[in-house]
Parts: C-alpha cells; sequence; structure tokens
C-alpha cells in the first residue's frame, strides 16, 4: 500500500500536459467558442487549471486517507505468516535416564522427628555425623557415597534402611542391601535386626536374609522363577546341593577352588569332548607335551653359572642318586608306573652322563623322577654332604640348561598319579597335567585354569568363544593352543551342565542371561521377580565387575519401562540406587573387578538427579596411620577431594614402622602386643609367608586355640581377606608387588573397554595401581599400631615397582627402621602434582 499521494497508482495520478499541437488546436477552438457566446475562457481556463488540479489533488488525498483507515483496520484481523520453522520434522530426545524423575518425600518436619528417634535411641558413639545424614536423607534416585576406612558406613547403611521402611512406609520386599561376601551378609544381617529392635520392630531372620543380599543370591531366584528353571543348582554350590534352601546359598566371587562335586562335572564333559571333537584332542595332547616337559633354562642364568661348576662330580652320583629317589618312590607305591617303561637311560649333559628314569613312547619323551616335597628335606646317601633334593635340584638345573631331548620331569607323587591316569586313557580323571597361562603366578591343573581364565573374560562382560577369537599369539606360543582348547571345552561345558537334572548353570552365565545385552530375557520375568530391586543399597560398590554392572543397569532400565504398573497397590513407588564404595580399597581387579564404574558412578548410571556424599571422618585409625596409607596409595588414580580425618577425639600418634623381614623378632613383638591384652591381625601376601613365620608363633596360636571363639585375639590372614576388618596392632609380611605381566589379560581388558585408550598393557598397569591399594586396606585394619616386615629387594627383578617404594622417611607418619632396601625412585609428574 502506497505510504504517500505522492506515489499513487498511475489512474489515480493528474493528467498530464497535452502536446503544443493539441493544446494550439483546443485553444483556437476555445476562442471561437467563447466569440459564439458559447463558454467563457476565463472561467473554464481556471475551473480546467485550478479547479480541476485541485480536486484532482485533493480527491487523491480524501480517498487515501479513507482507503488508507480501512485497509489498515482489515489489514489488523489478517494473520501475517512468515514459515521460520526448519527444514525436516522434529524428532524427539532420548531419555536414557535408568530412574523416573523423583524425589524421596521428606519433610523438614520428618528430618527434625527422625533425628530426634536416632539420638534418643541410639549410643552416642553411634550418633551420624553431618555427611552420613546426607547419606540417609538423600533424596535422589541416585546416590553415591564415597567412605574411606572406618567411616562407619554400616550403621548409616541400615539407618536408610529403617529410614524407607518405618518412616516412608517403602516395603521390605521392595528393598535389597547388597554386601559382597557371606561374612559381610551375616554381620548386616545381625545389626539390621538389632537397630530395628529398638524401634520396637521384631524383624525375623528370614525377613533380614530377604532384605540383606549378595549378587549371587539375588539373581538366583530370578532364573530359577523361568519355566523350566524351577530346580536349577548353581554349579559353584554343587557341593551344598544336599543342603536345604540353596537358593539362600552365597559363593564366594573370589573364591577360585573347585570341590569334588565340581571337578567331577568338569571331568565328565572333558571325557566326552575328548571323545567328539578331534581337534580338541590335538590341542590337548599340544599342550600335556608343552606343560610336562621340562623347561629350558637359558645357560647364563645365575642358577645355572652357579652350578656348572659341579657337573662332572654330579655326574659320578648321578647313580646312586637315581637309586635313592626310585627307592623312595617305589616305597610310596608310584613306581614303576603303566605307560612309562623303567629304562635308566644315559644322556649326555655337558660332556657327562646323567641318567634318565623310564621312557613314555606315545610321547616320545624320556621321564626323570623328582623328589617329593612331602618327604624328609633331611634325608642324605651314605656319605654325602648334600642332601638329596639340593643334589636333585642340580641336577634339574643342568638338564634345563644343557639337555637336548625332550625330557618329562615329574615333580611329585600327586603329579604322576594325574599322568598315569592320563596315560592309561582314564579321561574321567581329567587331562591329568597341570599348566600355568602366562602371567599367572603358579601352574594349576589344566581344567582349574580353564576355569579361572574363563571367569575372568566373563567377569569383564565377555563372551568366552568372542573373546577367544579376537585374541591373537605369536605362532609358538603355547596359551594359542590353550585359549583355542577353552573356547572348544567352555562352550560344551555350558551345554552339558543345562543336560543335567536338574539343570546346572554357573552364576556368570546366569548373569550374562540378565544383562544388557539379552534384555528381552528380563521381559519374562515376573513383577514380583523385579519389585526387590527397586530400591537397592550396594556396599562395597568399587568391587563391581563390568558383568554385574550391566546387570545392574539391565534390571534398572526394565523396572523403569515398566512404570506405575510394576508398584500398583504397594506404598514404594519408582526405583532408586545408593552405592557406597571406596576406590582406594578396590583390591580384586585380578578377578575383573574395576572401580571405573564406582569412579564414574553419575556416567555409568545415568539420572535426573545423583547425590554425592564424601565420608571423610575414620572411626579407626589415629590420624598418622591415616596419613601414611594414603600416602602410599596417592601415585593411583581416585576420586578427587578425598582426605580422611581422624574422628573420636585426640589419641596418641604412633607412626607405621617399616622394618627388614625377621620372623622371630616380629613375633617377639607380636606376643609382647598379645600380652598387653592388644587384639592383633597378622596379614601376609603369600602362604609361604605364613608357614615361615608359623614356627615362632607356635606358643601363641595353641594358646589362643583354647579360648573360646569370641575371646580370641589374634588372627591370620591374607591382605585380601583382611578387608572389613580392624585390630589394635596390625602385623604386616611382605610388599605388594605385581611381578608378571600377562598378554591375554591385556588383550581382554582392552575388548571390555577398560584402561586408558591405546594402552596395550592396561591390565598390567592397572595391577601396578592395585597393589598400591592393598597396601592401603592392609594399612588400614590398624587401629592404634603398624607394623610392615619387608624382604630383601630380589636382585634378579631389580625393576619391578613395589608398594614400599612410595614409604617417605621424612614424613612423620613413617618410621622406616629398614637397612636392606633399594633407593627410593623418584615421583613421576603425576605424583608430585597430587
Amino acid at each position: 500500500m502506497p505510504s504517500s499521494p505522492l506515489q499513487q497508482p498511475p489512474e489515480l495520478l493528474p493528467p498530464a500536459q497535452l502536446s503544443l499541437f493539441k493544446r494550439l488546436t483546443a485553444r483556437l477552438l476555445g476562442r471561437g467558442l467563447s466569440r459564439l457566446r458559447a463558454q467563457h475562457r476565463d472561467s473554464w481556463f481556471h475551473g480546467h487549471a485550478v479547479g480541476q488540479r485541485n480536486g484532482h489533488a485533493e480527491g487523491v488525498k480524501d480517498g487515501y486517507d479513507e482507503g488508507r483507515v480501512d485497509g489498515y483496520e482489515e489489514g489488523r484481523q489478517v494473520l501475517l505468516i512468515r514459515d521460520t520453522r526448519p527444514e525436516g520434522h522434529g524428532v524427539p530426545g532420548v531419555d536414557d535416564y535408568l530412574f523416573d524423575d523423583w524425589k524421596l518425600p521428606l519433610t523438614a518436619e520428618l528430618k527434625k522427628r527422625i533425628k530426634a528417634d536416632v539420638a534418643q535411641r541410639l549410643p552416642a558413639h553411634a550418633q551420624p555425623s553431618a555427611a552420613q545424614w546426607k547419606m540417609i536423607f538423600s533424596e535422589t534416585p541416585a546416590t553415591y557415597v564415597i567412605a574411606g576406612a572406618g567411616a562407619g558406613k554400616s550403621t548409616s547403611l541400615v539407618l536408610r534402611v529403617l529410614l524407607l521402611n518405618h518412616y516412608l512406609g517403602f516395603e521390605l520386599g521392595a528393598m535389597t542391601v547388597v554386601t559382597f561376601t557371606r561374612e559381610s551378609r551375616k554381620d548386616f544381617i545381625n545389626k539390621l535386626i538389632q537397630v530395628f529392635a529398638l524401634w520396637g520392630y521384631a524383624l525375623a531372620l528370614k525377613d533380614a536374609r530377604d532384605v540383606v543380599r549378595t549378587f549371587h543370591s539375588r539373581i538366583f531366584p530370578m532364573v530359577r522363577s523361568l519355566p523350566g528353571f524351577g530346580q536349577l543348582r548353581a554349579f559353584e554350590n554343587l557341593s551344598n546341593q544336599a543342603t536345604a534352601g540353596e537358593e539362600d546359598s552365597d559363593s564366594n566371587p573370589f573364591d577360585l577352588r573347585l570341590n569334588d562335586a565340581q571337578r567331577q562335572q568338569m571331568n565328565l564333559c572333558y571325557r566326552d569332548l575328548l571323545g567328539s571333537s578331534e581337534r580338541f584332542a590335538e590341542l590337548i595332547a599340544t599342550l600335556r607335551r608343552q606343560a610336562l616337559q621340562l623347561k629350558e633354562l637359558d645357560r647364563d642364568h645365575p642358577d645355572v653359572q652357579k652350578r656348572v661348576a659341579v657337573t662332572e662330580l654330579s655326574s659320578k652320583r648321578d647313580e646312586e642318586l637315581c637309586d635313592t629317589i626310585e627307592d623312595l618312590w617305589f616305597a610310596a607305591g608310584a613306581w614303576p608306573i603303566k605307560g612309562i617303561e623303567p629304562n635308566r637311560t644315559p644322556v649326555q649333559i655337558n660332556g657327562s652322563a646323567f641318567h634318565c628314569h623310564g621312557y613314555i613312547a606315545q610321547m616320545d619323551a624320556w621321564v626323570v623322577l623328582g623328589f617329593d616335597p612331602g618327604e624328609n628335606q633331611q634325608i642324605k646317601r651314605n656319605g654325602a654332604k648334600l642332601p638329596v633334593w639340593a643334589e636333585w635340584v642340580i641336577k634339574r638345573t643342568l638338564f634345563q640348561a644343557f639337555c637336548s631331548k625332550p625330557v618329562i620331569w615329574l615333580e611329585n607323587y600327586a603329579a604322576a598319579k594325574r599322568l598315569l591316569q592320563s596315560l592309561a586313557g582314564d579321561a574321567v580323571a581329567g587331562p591329568g597335567f597341570d599348566y600355568k597361562v602366562k602371567g599367572e603366578l603358579v601352574t594349576a591343573p589344566l581344567l582349574d585354569c580353564f576355569v579361572g581364565a574363563a571367569g575372568f573374560i566373563e567377569n569383564l562382560g565377555l563372551d568366552v568363544s568372542a573373546t577367544v577369537g579376537q585374541m591373537s599369539f605369536a605362532s609358538e606360543d603355547s596359551d594359542r593352543y590353550f585359549f583355542e582348547a577353552l573356547s572348544l571345552y567352555w562352550k560344551a561345558f555350558e551345554a552339558h551342565l543345562l543336560q543335567q537334572s536338574p539343570p546346572v548353570m554357573t552364576y556368570n552365565r546366569m548373569f550374562a542371561l540378565f544383562g544388557e545385552t539379552s534384555p528381552e530375557n528380563l521381559k519374562q520375568l515376573s513383577n514380583d521377580s523385579l519389585r526387590g530391586l527397586s530400591h537397592l543399597m550396594v556396599d562395597e560398590f568399587q568391587d563391581v565387575s563390568p558383568q554385574i554392572v550391566s546387570w545392574l543397569r539391565a534390571c534398572l532400565r526394565e523396572i523403569r519401562s515398566r512404570g506405575p504398573q510394576l508398584h500398583t497397590g504397594w506404598a514404594a513407588q519408582h526405583s532408586s540406587l545408593l552405592c557406597v564404595g571406596d576406590d582406594w580399597q578396590s583390591i580384586y581387579g585380578w578377578r575383573g573387578s574395576s572401580p571405573k564404574y564406582f569412579m564414574e558412578f553419575p556416567k555409568q548410571f545415568a539420572s535426573p538427579a545423583t547425590t554425592k556424599v564424601m565420608l571423610s571422618d575414620n572411626y579407626r585409625s589415629h590420624q598418622y596411620i591415616i596419613d601414611a596409607a594414603e600416602h602410599l596409595v596417592r601415585p593411583a588414580p581416585a576420586i578427587t577431594g578425598k582426605k580422611a580425618k581422624a574422628a573420636g577425639g585426640e589419641r596418641e600418634l604412633i607412626p607405621v614402622r617399616v622394618l627388614d623381614r625377621n620372623d622371630e623378632a616380629m613375633a617377639q613383638r607380636i606376643t609382647a602386643h598379645y600380652q598387653a591384652g592388644d587384639s592383633i591381625l597378622l596379614l601376609y601376601r603369600k602362604g609361604s609367608d605364613r608357614a615361615l613365620a608359623g614356627p615362632y608363633l607356635q606358643g601363641l596360636i595353641h594358646q589362643e586355640q583354647a579360648l573360646a571363639a569370641k575371646d580370641r585375639r589374634l588372627k591370620q590372614l591374607t591382605y585380601h581377606s583382611s578387608k572389613g576388618l580392624q585390630a589394635d596392632a596390625v602385623f604386616l609380611l611382605g610388599d605388594c608387588q605385581h611381578v608378571t605381566r600377562s598378554p591375554w589379560k591385556n588383550q581382554a581388558y582392552r575388548l571390555a573397554g577398560l584402561g586408558k585408550a591405546g594402552d596395550s598393557e592396561a591390565y598390567d598397569n592397572a595391577q601396578k595401581e592395585e597393589v598400591l591399594r592393598l597396601a592401603y586396606v592392609a594399612v588400614t585394619r590398624a587401629v592404634s599400631h603398624c607394623y610392615w616386615y619387608i624382604d630383601e629387594p630380589a636382585q634378579d627383578n631389580p625393576g619391578v615397582a613395589k608398594a614400599s617404594d612410595q614409604v617417605a622417611g621424612d614424613k612423620a607418619f613413617f618410621e622406616d627402621v629398614r637397612t636392606l632396601r633399594s633407593p627410593s625412585p623418584q615421583p613421576s609428574p603425576s605424583a608430585k602434582r597430587r
């Protein structure tokens, strides 16, 4: 629409001026008409020149103004549409939360009432701190609590259950408290019953056991609820199959030992597979030969150099040594062995003659009998200076360095018995030989090695066969044959277990069936099977494995997807997860656990809102023990902001004493503390350490055994098994160090997405950090006194990182009185930054 009369459409503009000719013609015509008095010229001109033009202008102006008003009014009633929308259609975002957006219905008045009740019913030393109240009162669907050693988390967890049940009316059937071991479960059940009694509830043992679970006792009824699996047995509980209430049986997730019932099933599967799979039989034959054959030793090895000088002397006494050893084997009923030709044959060793005891034709290998460790270690040949076992060790070293024949060295009578069964074709007795996967510390029966390797892979949330298919090994690496055999065996073994009547399944298989890779299986579960996981509280969360995390996430996702219908008729609505842990106490990486899931809790368990609680008060140890332990673990990655402080008043500060290994002196100090009335923990890294120290403590041990269990004050445990315990005085025997390299576990770790990107030794590097955490756990068991006895550094392995490298003698919380120690390494840049 034009904005002014000067901008009119052509039809509204004044007429244009006539041409000169037309104007002259009009003027002549006009004058003629004027003479005839037909018109008055001046009037016409005035009307034409002035009136017409003025009228036109005024008419246009009046029309424009009137039209503009009318047009504006009409324009106000017309919607001007401009399409500013993006191209394409709208796509909703994905809500990947595991929980609904809700909060615990806690009012200020209710919190005040609960605090008053707790103050009245619990003793002063059990009153929660401000941080503990934050944990108890957490209103968000997801909560993670960083609780260091001695933080008093158990009472806080019990009060959380009390809050949900007593004050908010949530049914116990909608809750699960998860502990990791039978012992911790038993302790928590007792504490739950005691606290509920203070509020007037006589909580039945069965009801408490239904709430407090291990992961294993929670997954088991899930599988049993499915058609066809009502009588399912867990492989790990086969020895308890005659026990009533097997569904409540808990297996220790960190115990790899097999019992007779389990071994029998494995041997039966081995027999069937050996007969049906030609490739499996070939692999077993290859592994047997490599496992039994004496391992070579480099001629420059210090042991070889030390013993090569007595080669000729050893050769001269070898026939008598063979006689002595054969007599021992014969007396033990272990010789001769069927399948081994007893043919004493001379072989040349570095230019001197030695003898083998027999020959195995089907393996084309020579046999040498060993000195069984169960025999008297002081036995000597007539006139000999060295005991028989020492002469035998010299002979073995020379054979390892200089023998060119394939030799099977039978270390003991038990090894010979297994070999006899294997040679006799008795497959029901199992493979009959031991194996050591690279990276493991000791050899073990082959099927036990299968269980250990498969368990590690499955704990990482991986499938055994698929993982083996993605591994690679050098062409001559015997582990290549081991893992191919494992892939064949494990698939057959799981099928074999399911064919039993009633069927059997490993716990790992149960968790995998209901993990994130099989969400459809969870759809088959009833609401009752899932409701118990609605409000989940997990202790020791730093020790969860990727497989358990996958199962938890899958269950929480399924609970949310069912919506209100899952909770219809119940007071407890929605779902929640509260996890308590300490990444500094994550010490089960060798079984596939990782602190990653606790350290990255908000990422791993997505929630509309997450609460983080830091319990920094330590109610167990004094500040020097706390500071020493934290100094040891400082180089390891950790949740930021952690710094514990001793609670409970002023106490004497006694530094952690670091001493040279001296079992006799240690026993004397233990006795002194015991006589002073202290409780004592003697912790050791290896079983051999306990055996060596044992003789010096025999008197004290006998004295303890005469007492009732509740009155005993001396416990001997490994570093690993001490978690959760405490004592006035703690004695540590042995260093914490990662001494092996595990190529296959490094590969599995990468496949599971653990470790740093591009790290080719992710598992080994994680273990180097874990040994620091293990030392932290051991030291923080101490209430008042901690003594750490460390062996002389090994000269043949000087580059191994040890937890004791972190001991700082210039710090007040350490008293380092060692005389035999390696130079302290320079701290890494990352350690300096910390």
